[in-house]
């Protein structure tokens, strides 16, 4: 038996398994062609891809419009027949620009969260790259079709609706996640389903909605599937992989983390972020923090304001200092006790998803 494709257009996955964007420098082109070649889709991280150029200080945007290239066109090379996805944040500064190079650079698949993508159509219109938003509720949903119809005649390729134990950036305020006031997974997939099944029926179009944010299990995906998903994002289940691209030390860290290791924190953009506790949260607790230099990476950002620079501790994580940086994990991560490859990974998911 097999695990049902994940259909997106024309593209077919062989297992319906997308594996997150986890920025920054932790999913790049290694995880993502290592998933493509398993048969999943392989998300490559949108998000100051360019940190390892030399002008990356200097001429952030150029960094990171080459380091985009390149990632790309080395994802392909490794993977000349998997299907690879980028991830962008609705808030990037250059957002429009980094759209338009993976689009040149032919990529497969554009997941894009962190707000919702009002133009995305605009810039894959005529190509053979698909567009996925990612939202928090079946509102979102309904409203960004209907947008879309009505001014790209495009409706989405795909939606992934991501919940509230996801790690990273988070699509609700801090004080619903804390005072667990909000739905769960579940409930939120049944929601945007009921919500894009009239724009389905009307122009005849298949949607595919995808589950994200704190999927651990084969058997959860079942789950998923049964419900009427056409497959999941997982990214925290990649991040112990000998694949990914981080620091031996980053993913140690999910290793040793606990449960009461992992908590929330408010990004400089306003968004809680879910995050392993170390020396550098507790800093950021005590707004004990300065900035010393801007990327104008996110737009909401102000450096004068801000509590600290995401993306000097995003980078400090993932080149290995897990005391300094800034660590990103789903609710589930705690769970991880050992780093295995990706093969292993996917079939230990495909195992559960028969038990």
């Amino acid at each position: 038996m097999n695990l049902p494709k994940l259909k997106i257009g024309n593209l077919e996955a062989k297992f319906p398994i997308i594996q997150g964007g986890m920025g920054i420098g932790i999913s790049m082109s290694k995880l993502a062609s290592a998933v493509a070649n398993e048969g999943g889709i392989g998300i490559i991280s949108g998000a100051q891809t360019g940190y390892r150029e030399n002008d990356f200080k200097t001429n952030n945007n150029n960094a990171n419009i080459n380091g985009i290239k390149k990632e790309i066109r080395l994802a392909k090379e490794l993977s000349p027949n998997g299907i690879i996805g980028i991830n962008f944040l609705q808030a990037s500064y250059n957002y429009i620009e980094l759209v338009k190079t993976a689009v040149e650079e032919k990529i497969d698949l554009i997941i894009s969260g962190a707000g919702l993508p009002k133009t995305l159509p605009e810039y894959v219109k005529g190509t053979n790259t698909k567009i996925a938003p990612i939202v928090s509720s079946g509102r979102a949903a309904k409203l960004l079709a209907k947008l879309w119809k009505k001014k790209y005649d495009y409706l989405p390729d795909l939606i992934v609706v991501e919940g509230p134990r996801a790690g990273g950036h988070l699509g609700f305020s801090r004080e619903d996640l804390e005072s667990n006031n909000v739905k769960n997974l579940k409930e939120l997939v049944v929601e945007v389903l009921e919500a894009i099944k009239p724009f389905e029926e009307k122009y005849n179009q298949k949607i595919p909605v995808v589950a994200a944010g704190g999927i651990y299990t084969g058997q959860e995906i079942k789950e998923f599937i049964d419900l009427g998903a056409a497959g999941v994002q997982m990214a925290t289940r990649f991040v112990a992989t000998n694949e990914c691209d981080a620091h031996i030390n980053f993913k140690t860290a999910y290793i040793n983390a606990t449960e009461k290791d992992i908590q929330l924190i408010k990004s400089p953009v306003g968004l809680p972020g879910r995050v392993i506790t170390n020396t550098l949260t507790k800093q950021i607790e005590a707004n004990s923090l300065k900035i010393k230099g801007c990327y104008k990476c996110l737009k909401g950002c102000n450096p004068v304001v801000a509590p600290f620079c995401i993306t000097e501790a995003l980078i400090k994580a993932v080149k290995g200092d897990i005391v300094n940086g800034l660590i990103f994990i789903g609710s589930n991560g705690y769970k991880i006790n050992k780093i295995i490859s990706v093969k292993e990974l996917f079939n230990e998911l495909i195992n559960e998803y028969f038990e």
